[in-house]
């Protein structure tokens, strides 16, 4: 009780508010104009309290006026000519905008409190002997060993050393479907356990697990207003004395210029006062704004503020860096060729053995691939490796060689290769062969393999107008065949990482308005220059830093849904700005040809800041498709 009474209180002030106004109503002329006036009186008190609070408070701290302030005016003004009744609908219905403003800023908080109430407080510590203690979750320490049990959170970022499990990872990057994890995979804090109980080794301290870095990003955009907010802001104090002033023009020309009785005079002064009020305008993008970040993050999308949000739908061209932001990173083995009349599967023993023992990335990329078919893995295999080159090894009286063309002979390689060589080179892919005694006898190829959303994220990207350039340190033809497979607009190869702010300004003179999607330490330079520079929720801490927007799960396919977001954004806060003030200048015409009276000033006011209001709580809801 107490809980909903806290989240609730405004609306239960603002429905003790409207009961005393039908008593008051209803009985006034029972009771006399003194315990009417009491009646109502308590109606504005108990209902436009919080809201004159805040509107004194907020004016002596910024030294500006503001719209809180009009509507005390204005009641009060309506109750010293004798309008009681209306003073208190003005001040109710004030009320009701107030406390609905209210519940949707906390509906658009929700998600960084649902964060709140995933992250763990408590966890399991294995003690030296193999006992578990219970431990407060911010007390661990780096290497500490934590049981996580099926249906308990983890509380810490960690690889698992003891078991395999399923994590729903919800919390973390928006996505629901449960994933695998085994010995060696990373889990992170918040995430819970779904099947078995796991060991973990604690990696992270409490204060830089993903999670908390999430809670961080989401509370620091709440409090960033956008651009067009901050323009509403400095607008209201500007209006605000404007309409103070015309009120005051407007309770003594009437009477001079038109023959208004003075008490019409007041009474229409207190009607302008009340439906110049900017209200449904300043209520018009903040709210929308916080529903709009509360949706990004929902789906795994955090803005660092409301301004880089905005700025997303002005983008003309993204450029994307390459290696783990377009592809997945790491070499796969695509293609293999061998000698006709050779022993297939004493190539590929020998070759595995060779490459097991290599720190090369392509070794490894091989090893991993030819493991499956390895039917004897040749342990007593010692090699040399030549750096740069390959590795060499004696099997059998018989000299074995794995690397480049110029390390096992380039005639050799160009002579058995038979064309293959320039059709792979030309899908972007780095050939290694393999030699026997100065023959070739198998060539393998491999590729950093595109991420398979990449190229519907093109397509979605190409459909809203946008173009899209590949930023990349590979040769001009292996960069021109990932350019080919994903359908890009552009590729600009050969890009060292000192060279890629260059680039994205050159880019932006060409296209305008340019963002950056990276995930590695050399993009973050390129993402602090770029309109709106994104990261991958996976990549390095200082790319996540440095970025406006980090998309906690490596989709790019979230890219066009924060694009469409961001255009919502727009259209729906110009709906209210422009309905707002339609409905302001609507009212102001009215009152001065004497067509409405306070009563219907106040619902025509007051109801455009609730529809407003309203109408931004759609961005809570995911985008249309």
């Amino acid at each position: 009780m107490k809980d909903w009474m806290e989240r609730n209180w405004q609306f239960v002030t603002t429905g003790i508010s409207g009961v005393l106004i039908v008593v008051g109503s209803l009985i006034g002329n029972d009771v006399g104009d003194f315990w009417t006036a009491v009646i109502f009186l308590s109606a504005f008190v108990i209902g436009g309290f919080e809201q004159a609070k805040e509107g004194i408070a907020a004016t002596i701290k910024t030294k500006k006026l503001n719209v809180e302030l009009l509507m005390i005016l204005a009641a009060t003004g309506a109750s010293i000519i004798g309008y009681w009744f209306e003073g208190a609908i003005l001040i109710f219905i004030f009320s009701v905008s107030g406390a609905l403003e209210t519940y949707t800023t906390n509906k658009s908080k929700r998600e960084i409190t649902k964060l709140m109430a995933f992250q763990p407080e408590r966890a399991f510590r294995f003690l030296p002997n193999g006992d578990v203690e219970e431990v407060a979750a911010k007390d661990l320490q780096l290497d500490d060993r934590v049981l996580v049990r099926p249906g308990e959170s983890v509380p810490i970022d960690g690889v698992i050393v003891r078991g395999s499990t399923t994590l729903n990872e919800a919390a973390i990057n928006g996505e629901s479907v449960p994933v695998e994890k085994t010995v060696d995979a990373e889990v992170f804090g918040g995430t819970v356990n779904v099947s078995s109980a796991i060991t973990i080794k604690v990696t992270q301290t409490f204060d830089n697990t993903i999670f908390s870095k999430i809670i961080r990003l989401v509370e620091t955009a709440q409090s960033e207003p956008s651009k067009t907010a901050r323009f509403i802001e400095r607008f209201e104090d500007v209006y605000v004395k404007a309409v103070l002033l015309f009120v005051l023009v407007m309770m003594f020309l009437p009477h001079f210029a038109l023959g208004w009785s003075w008490n019409e005079t007041f009474y229409r002064a207190m009607v302008l006062l009340t439906v110049a009020s900017p209200c449904a305008l300043v209520a018009s993008v903040t709210p929308v704004t916080l529903a709009a970040i509360s949706n990004g993050a929902r789906h795994g999308i955090l803005f660092k503020g409301g301004v880089h949000l905005e700025n997303l739908r002005g983008v003309k061209a993204i450029a994307f860096d390459k290696t783990g932001t377009l592809t997945n990173g790491t070499p796969e083995l695509t293609d293999q060729i061998f000698k006709e009349h050779i022993d297939k599967q004493q190539v590929i023993n020998v070759a595995a053995a060779m490459e097991r023992q290599s720190l090369h990335p392509l070794a490894a990329a091989i090893t991993k691939a030819l493991d499956i078919e390895v039917t004897d893995k040749l342990t007593e295999i010692e090699v040399t490796d030549v750096p740069g080159w390959g590795v060499q090894t004696s099997y059998k009286g018989e000299t074995w060689q794995v690397g480049k063309a110029g390390y096992v002979g380039a005639e050799n390689a160009v002579k058995f290769s038979n064309g293959a060589f320039e059709r792979l080179a030309s899908e972007g892919k780095t050939i290694v062969y393999v030699a026997k005694e100065g023959e070739i006898v198998a060539m393998f190829a491999l590729k950093d393999t595109c991420r398979p959303e990449a190229i519907r994220t093109i397509q979605a990207l190409k459909a809203k107008g946008i173009k899209t350039i590949m930023v990349t340190g590979d040769n001009a033809q292996t960069g021109a065949a990932i350019q080919a497979e994903l359908g890009m607009d552009r590729v600009v190869s050969g890009c060292l990482p000192e060279k890629k702010v260059d680039v994205l300004k050159e880019l932006s003179v060409t296209y305008g308005s340019v963002a950056m999607v990276g995930d590695g330490i050399n993009d973050a330079p390129a993402l602090a220059h770029a309109a709106v520079g994104i990261a991958m929720g996976e990549g390095t801490d200082i790319a996540m830093e440095t970025a406006d927007v980090v998309l906690m799960k490596n989709d790019l396919e979230k890219i066009p849904y924060a694009y469409t977001l961001s255009e919502r954004l727009h259209w729906i806060s110009w709906q209210n700005i422009c309905f707002a003030i339609a409905v302001i200048l609507l009212l102001i015409t009215a009152n001065v040809f004497q067509v409405i009276n306070l009563p219907f000033g106040v619902v025509g006011h007051e109801g455009s800041t609730i529809l407003v209001i309203l109408n931004g709580l759609r961005l809570l809801k995911s985008n249309r498709k």
